[in-house]
């Protein structure tokens, strides 16, 4: 029986690795060897930047939420403890839009707080 070579497969998965090199910086993305390290590396750079990407937004979030709070005479940690207490559910990201988009509705939001 005749030996099948692995011409064409490793072929195809070269390509695919270079492919996905492409516009990397000098060797990075000519040579398959230097490639396919890169590649395996900017993959867990991104897998961890999906992450950070949520913790940065929930940051960013909390900081326009404290700033609208601290312009209204209060801060952070009352504001959403007394939110609990007044039984408004409202998560930060919306919280955050209203306090940049609306300030007359944050500060009727800080009101109802205040009297939880």
């Amino acid at each position: 029986m005749a030996r099948i070579k692995g011409a064409m497969m490793t072929r195809k998965r070269r390509k695919k690795v270079l492919k996905l090199a492409k516009g990397y910086y000098g060797a990075k993305s000519k040579h398959f060897k230097m490639a396919k390290q890169q590649v395996m590396k900017s993959g867990n750079y991104a897998f961890i930047g999906r992450k950070q990407k949520k913790r940065d937004f929930r940051r960013l979030w909390i900081t326009r939420i404290s700033a609208g709070c601290k312009a209204n005479g209060m801060n952070y940690s009352t504001f959403m403890n007394g939110l609990k207490k007044a039984g408004i559910v409202l998560n930060r990201k919306v919280l955050s839009e209203i306090a940049i988009s609306d300030p007359a509705a944050f500060t009727a939001l800080v009101e109802q707080v205040k009297n939880a």
